[in-house]
């Protein structure tokens, strides 16, 4: 038995896989054996056609009670799966977990093609491979890669080029931009439009042209209905790798370095340079012209109005340093039980 995990009405399946094959995709290690698995599944779904894992101690109970075929495993832990099951042993277990369920559900492969309802224009070059959807707009001079799929209602600019291997999900819309490789946008997401930059005079305000870009580095992921500004004075940049999630707003001439994560209902003001391999907390909100150093960690909610240090920890609204915000906490506790 497996359990329904990847209802095939939605995702690509492939298998059975050997057990020699999902280990190779683990890069891990196991007992030789000829079982065969025919998906994947967390712990207290699984059956006995299928691949688990387990990465967090707190959940030790569930793997005593999985039916699971296979566990990916820490070394460590192997003595814990069931008899019945077989360990794959990975010091990596989420990113080996990542790598077989992808064996199992691999990315739909779509014949290269326009729609015939798509809107494409005739100095737009359009990569053969490459498969444009129904309602899809395409503006002059826009250049999409091999191997490209942009899905039914996404808008491209005039002049947007986009990367080899780029998905673009329904409904969203990209101008003034240049994506490289492996670029994913997620529906409704939109990227390259005019940022909230004006000028105040006695009139009223005065909309300040932006004549920059945006510029996606490969590998980038950008979630749905997020939104990035194109730059003013300068381009909006993206570093390669970032992983930026839903609802986020990034303004004009952000600078986001690469490797960064950036969770949902974040907003990065105008002109701010986000370090690399920053990790930035849902509903973080940023004021502009600040730098975020290189590795620091942001927590949910917090209020940024000042430079952030490399690898620094910050709590709070005001964002400080996270040992401080922590005795203000403890501090308060102490104040309030004393009435």
């Amino acid at each position: 038995m497996t359990s329904n995990l990847g209802d095939p009405r939605f995702f690509a399946r492939s298998g059975p896989h050997s057990l020699a094959s999902v280990t190779a995709a683990a890069e891990g290690s196991s007992q030789a054996t000829e079982r065969q698995f025919s998906g994947v599944a967390a712990l207290h779904v699984a059956g006995r056609g299928d691949v688990s894992f387990l990465d967090n101690r707190r959940y030790l109970p569930a793997l005593a009670q999985t039916d699971a075929g296979a566990v990916l495993i820490h070394p460590d832990l192997a003595d814990q799966v069931p008899k019945h099951a077989v360990p794959i042993l990975t010091t990596s277990v989420y990113g080996a977990w990542a790598r077989v369920a992808a064996l199992f559900h691999p990315l739909p492969l779509r014949e290269g093609g326009i729609d015939l309802l798509a809107s494409v224009h005739p100095t737009a070059i359009i990569d053969p491979t490459a498969s444009i959807g129904a309602f899809v707009s395409i503006g002059a001079h826009a250049e999409i890669g091999a191997r490209c799929c942009i899905d039914p209602g996404a808008v491209i600019g005039d002049g947007v080029v986009l990367g080899p291997d780029c998905r673009v999900g329904a409904q969203a819309s990209i101008s003034h931009a240049r994506l490289g490789a492996r670029v994913h946008v997620c529906p409704g997401a939109r990227i390259g439009q005019e940022g909230f930059s004006f000028a105040r005079t006695t009139q009223g305000f005065l909309s300040i042209p932006h004549l920059g870009q945006v510029l996606v580095e490969d590998d980038v992921e950008i979630g749905a209905n997020t939104t990035i500004d194109r730059g003013s004075s300068r381009d909006t940049r993206i570093g390669a790798g970032t992983r930026i999630d839903n609802l986020v707003q990034i303004a004009h001439n952000v600078q986001l370095g690469r490797y960064c994560v950036i969770v949902a209902q974040v907003g990065i003001s105008g002109s701010t340079t986000v370090e690399d391999f920053v990790q930035v907390g849902g509903q973080v909100g940023m004021a502009g012209h600040l730098t975020i150093g290189k590795g620091a960690q942001i927590g949910a909610q917090a209020g940024v109005i000042a430079d952030v240090p490399p690898q620094a920890r910050m709590l709070g609204s005001p964002a400080q340093p996270a040992s401080i915000f922590f005795r203000q906490v403890a501090t308060l506790k102490r104040l309030v039980g004393r009435k």
